[in-house]
């Protein structure tokens, strides 16, 4: 074998594309958190809240679909006697290393959200319904 061909071998080893499976741990971008558990997760956007129900998993390209629901803010004090709507939602995606793109689907409203550009471990930056 010759040495520029075992060269190129040993560097294709090192670049690592997405590992499918399960996705795990906190992530957050300018107007969104997604707290991923192994059986959920939770999103909290500026002005709306959801669920990914299940776990969040990746194909052999980094892409997830997952269904869950959204449910919009309705601005000031949250009252106990009445809870905000809640709407199905399909929410998809793709993860490279640490970043996430996000989309979220909620037909029954005709809502598209995102894309949401995330990172793993980063703090979200959320604004309150008013």
């Amino acid at each position: 074998m010759s040495a520029p061909l075992a060269v190129a071998l040993a560097l294709a080893g090192c670049v690592a594309g997405p590992t499918p499976g399960p996705l795990g741990d906190d992530w957050g971008g300018r107007g969104i958190a997604l707290t991923i558990g192994p059986d959920a997760a939770r999103v909290a956007y500026d002005c709306a809240a959801g669920t990914i129900d299940g776990p969040l998993a990746t194909d052999a390209a980094g892409r997830f679909s997952a269904v869950g629901t959204h449910s919009p803010g309705l601005g000031g004090p949250a009252r106990i006697d009445t809870p905000p709507p809640t709407y199905p939602a399909r929410y998809t995606g793709s993860v490279r290393g640490d970043e996430m793109r996000l989309e979220v689907a909620v037909p029954a409203r005709a809502l598209h959200l995102g894309p949401f550009t995330l990172r793993r471990g980063a703090p979200p930056v959320l604004h309150s319904c008013l």
